[in-house]
């Protein structure tokens, strides 16, 4: 499993930096380390703007 972020619709508040508890995302460039990154999908959950999606390795 893996994330996508649409650019599109993030508004860059930060929301999933905050709750990630891999510390696997950065505001700066808006992506995902995949290599820290455990799958958990609470970042999907706290995006207010529904930018973040699970996708299929």
């Amino acid at each position: 499993m893996a994330f996508s972020i649409d650019l599109s619709k993030c508004i860059y508040c930060g929301a999933c930096v905050g709750v990630c508890p891999v510390l696997a995302l950065r505001l700066r460039e808006v992506k995902i380390e995949e290599k820290g990154c455990t799958a958990c999908g609470i970042c999907v959950k706290a995006c207010p703007m529904n930018a973040i999606t699970v996708t299929k390795k």
